[in-house]
């Protein structure tokens, strides 16, 4: 669409962060040197050394499996997509960085791909609305074959995996039911067979494929892993017998000939080593835990091998990503993001290294330049809705959904001061003067209020914002204790209040509010200067670097140019196609503004398009 109306396309240079949600959804590539996840419509190849990143794009919906094949030539995603539509699967060429083939079969969501030992043929699980297993061939491009995946009696299949060995032989599993199917490619059939668990009833997560192709196992959503012999397809052992796994097994990986990684609902990795105790011609297998064992923070969605296993890597749900080393079980922390949606992103004055993101339960710091985190800060259970950086970089202040305006010290995240009961429903928008002793605050009650900050004089007469530039190499930073007053509040909302800017002058303030106006105040007098009416639910209003026009956009998905004198609108034009807008900001020159809406893109729009 955007080349279509002669727009050029932006180009990513870089994210923070995975989508931790998917099972199995970061994967080291069998070079040993990149890794591969997924986030949002985008499959990302990075290097681990370098931290290079290439995308690969081509989705039109958040991506939800991804595999490699074993040689490390394709990478196959699959995509999730809105009732009644098709759901896409693509293979990507690793070497060339490029598309490979498209298959387009599944209806809404692809559950899960595996590829064969080979390489010859792409297994594919559509999800709950779909219910089919399909083959498809790599090399001719093309569908080889169907079927349901699972029994009218068996509930929705969840789980895919190929054999190491055999080609023409793949495994799927989910609730009350696992099947081993084997390919018939002169008959383009595939031929499924029931395992028989016996009076065993169970609910299946993942699958892992022995080396050797005689077993595999199946983890289950009470807590327990089953044996299962590829061969006979008979139940050979469940455990742990006492003491499973919290929350279920959700993830499964084989290392070496008889070790088994476990990863856990509650956040556990475990090792359990299986073994074939023989008397006489009977073998009795069995799957013990080992004393190798961790808790981590989040669920567990994946666990991936590098090289032969003396490493490896651990994702959670709570978008944590852990290098292991297997011989002592040590791990560290390597990348993490948000796990929730970002709500405010703001970098400090004049310095565009650092910036500060919040969201669902933390603040955070990030370097622009290696993409690193260099401070959190969390507040269980509460929503971070806006944030901004003191002009001299002194604090951080957020506001919460608890209706608390919090301030943070920046070196090192801890509380400097709180405003109680800020708003009725909860802080929505914040700006501070330059002078950088004045808060403005907008609530979810539609009220603007004006907040007086001091600082207590120490006992070493040494105030915060003169330690900030202190000469001596001592990183201890003394407490100190803040005041902080009400000067004004204005009433004359009647929704939340989306948006607050302030001029230079730091005379007046603009807020825009879901009430379908803009109010620009007067904040020697507090009192309203100008309303600004327009038939739609404002999200973001911006001055002009003259101050003396205003921009505004919501949801009628136009942007417009307002007179700060009289409220005139000056201009209007289209700022999106599908979707309301919710994020603008201006360059200093004035020339260039940036915006982001419900359509997922980001917009940069220079004056040369526009007639002043």
């Amino acid at each position: 669409m955007e080349e279509e109306i002669g727009f050029d396309r932006l180009k990513l240079t870089g994210v923070i962060g995975f989508n931790g949600k998917i099972r199995n959804g970061f994967l080291v590539h069998p070079d040993g040197q990149h890794v591969v996840f997924s986030l949002g419509s985008n499959v990302i190849i990075e290097n681990i050394s370098t931290g290079e990143q290439f995308f690969l794009q081509g989705h039109t919906n958040v991506v939800v499996c991804i595999d490699i094949d074993k040689s490390g030539s394709f990478i196959a995603s699959g995509q999730v997509t809105y009732m009644g539509y098709k759901a896409t699967i693509i293979v990507w060429s690793f070497e060339k960085r490029e598309k490979y083939a498209e298959f387009v079969l599944h209806k809404v969501k692809v559950q899960a791909l595996s590829f064969s030992p080979n390489s010859s043929y792409l297994a594919s699980l559509g999800g709950q609305d779909d219910g089919s297993v399909v083959i498809w061939s790599v090399s001719k491009r093309e569908a080889v074959c169907g079927s349901p995946a699972q029994p009218q009696s068996a509930g929705v299949t969840l789980a895919l995996a190929c054999a190491n060995i055999s080609e023409n032989t793949f495994i799927t599993a989910g609730e009350n039911t696992v099947r081993v199917w084997s390919l018939d490619l002169e008959n383009r059939k595939i031929r499924p067979a029931d395992c028989n668990l016996g009076q065993i009833k169970r609910t299946i997560n993942c699958l892992s494929v022995s080396h050797n192709d005689e077993i595999f196992f199946a983890g289950t959503t009470t807590g327990d892993v089953l044996t299962i012999s590829m061969k006979h397809h008979l139940l050979q052992v469940i455990a742990p017998e006492k003491n499973g796994f919290s929350m279920g097994v959700t993830t499964l990986t084989i290392l070496g000939e008889s070790m088994l990684l476990v990863g856990s609902g509650d956040g556990v990795v475990q090792e359990l080593c299986y073994t074939v105790r023989k008397e006489g011609k009977r073998c009795f297998p069995a799957l013990a835990k080992t004393n190798k064992m961790k808790e981590l923070l989040g669920k567990v969605t994946a666990i991936t091998l590098r090289g032969e296993g003396h490493q490896f890597f651990v994702t959670t749900d709570k978008c944590h990503l852990y290098r292991f080393n297997y011989s002592d079980f040590s791990h560290e922390l390597v990348k993490t993001c948000h796990n929730a949606a970002v709500n405010d992103i703001k970098f400090p004055y004049k310095y565009s290294e650092l910036f500060v993101t919040c969201a669902y339960q933390d603040i955070r710091v990030f370097n622009k330049i290696n993409q690193h985190e260099l401070l959190r800060i969390n507040i269980p259970n509460m929503t971070c809705y806006c944030i901004d950086i003191l002009r001299d970089g002194a604090a951080i202040i957020s506001g919460w959904d608890d209706s608390k305006i919090r301030a943070f010290y920046p070196e090192t995240g801890r509380l400097m001061y709180t405003i109680q009961n800020a708003h009725k429903k909860g802080v929505t928008a914040l700006c501070s003067t330059s002078t950088c002793d004045r808060i403005i605050s907008g609530g979810g009650e539609g009220q603007v209020r004006v907040w007086d900050i001091r600082e207590a004089q120490p006992a070493n007469n040494q105030l915060h914002r003169s330690r900030l530039k202190r000469t001596d190499k001592s990183n201890s930073i003394q407490n100190s204790n803040y005041s902080t007053k009400l000067v004004a509040a204005m009433y004359e909302h009647t929704n939340a209040v989306s948006c607050i800017q302030i001029s230079r002058d730091d005379k007046s303030c603009v807020s825009a509010s879901a009430d379908s106006t803009c109010i620009i105040w007067c904040l020697e007098t507090f009192r309203r200067k100008q309303i600004i009416f327009s038939n739609t639910l404002f999200r973001c209003v911006c001055y002009h670097p003259t101050e003396c026009q205003i921009i505004t956009s919501g949801t009628d998905r136009k942007i417009g140019y307002w007179e700060v004198y009289d409220g005139s609108l000056i201009r209007q034009l289209d700022g999106s196609r599908t979707g309301s807008v919710n994020g603008m900001d201006i360059t200093d020159d004035g020339d260039t503004f940036v915006t982001g809406g419900n359509d997922k893109l980001v917009k940069i729009l220079k004056d040369k398009y526009i007639d002043h």
